[in-house]
């Protein structure tokens, strides 16, 4: 089965997202992140579109020398044309979060136009869960 161009296209930013140089540079992560972008991370807090922006290279996985993000089985879901549910896990020094994200292509912009992270959350997972 073939997997829809907007599904792939998801995956490959949010795998993008975990790369440390698009991490460390703001340029590179404000192409995929959207303007009204929210997270719930791991601990619980909740970031904006600019919090994450201006807190991301400072945050782990982000130096190419340092521990990174592993991901493991991402999955896409068409919702909608422009709009994808992306979900995986991640290990990172050991700890595994379960991870969710939505990815849309701007309502008003053009119909070629990237999709981009509008809302991501992750939950740890505590080892006695497998």
């Amino acid at each position: 089965m073939t997997q829809h161009p907007d599904i792939a296209e998801a995956i490959a930013g949010e795998l993008r997202l975990l790369d440390p140089s698009v991490r460390a540079t703001r340029a590179l992560a404000v192409e995929l992140l959207d303007p009204e972008f929210e997270e719930v991370g791991a601990s619980g807090r909740r970031w904006t579109y600019e919090e994450m922006l201006a807190a991301l290279p400072d945050m782990a996985g982000n130096a190419e020398e340092g521990t990174h993000y592993e991901p493991g089985a991402v999955t896409g879901v068409l919702l909608a044309p422009g709009l994808v549910h992306v979900t995986f896990e991640t290990v990172r020094d050991g700890h595994r979060d379960r991870r969710s994200s939505l990815w849309r292509r701007d309502p008003a912009g053009a119909a070629d136009a990237p999709l981009r992270m509008y809302y991501h959350q992750a939950t740890p997972v505590p080892d006695a869960v497998r």
